[in-house]
């Protein structure tokens, strides 16, 4: 089994910045793509960013292009997303999700563990 907890959601004006975590814990294992996606009321869910085990391969979402990042430390099991120029749009609960391969990055129903979700909250 792999834990994941997300954390650094919050309220932000539009406009502002966010950076999310996502701390892994437990079977963690090498080679894995961690990958952020998010939910906003009454939406299906969404794919936001992936990234793979090396960070060599990074794919995001159009409408998030140019404003997130997402990045990883393998030596803390973690992975972030840097979130800027945030618009009221992006307001979802973000969760935080793994896998063994960087195969079908933007489908969710391809991962095998998920996070509980940090809420992000972007006001106009």
């Amino acid at each position: 089994q792999v834990q994941l907890v997300e954390s650094g959601g919050g309220l932000v004006q539009a406009g502002g910045s966010l950076r999310l975590s996502c701390a892994a814990s437990g079977r963690t294992f090498s080679g894995n793509t961690m990958a952020w996606f998010r939910q906003a009321p009454g939406k299906e869910r969404e794919f936001v960013a992936a990234i793979s085990w090396s960070a060599y391969r990074t794919d995001y979402t159009d409408s998030v292009k140019g404003r997130f990042a997402i990045s990883r430390d393998n030596a803390k099991n973690a992975v972030y997303l840097q979130m800027n120029s945030l618009k009221p749009d992006d307001s979802a609960n973000y969760y935080c999700a793994t896998k063994g391969d960087y195969i079908r990055v933007a489908v969710g129903s391809t991962y095998d563990y998920w996070g509980q979700g940090t809420q992000v909250t972007v006001s106009s």
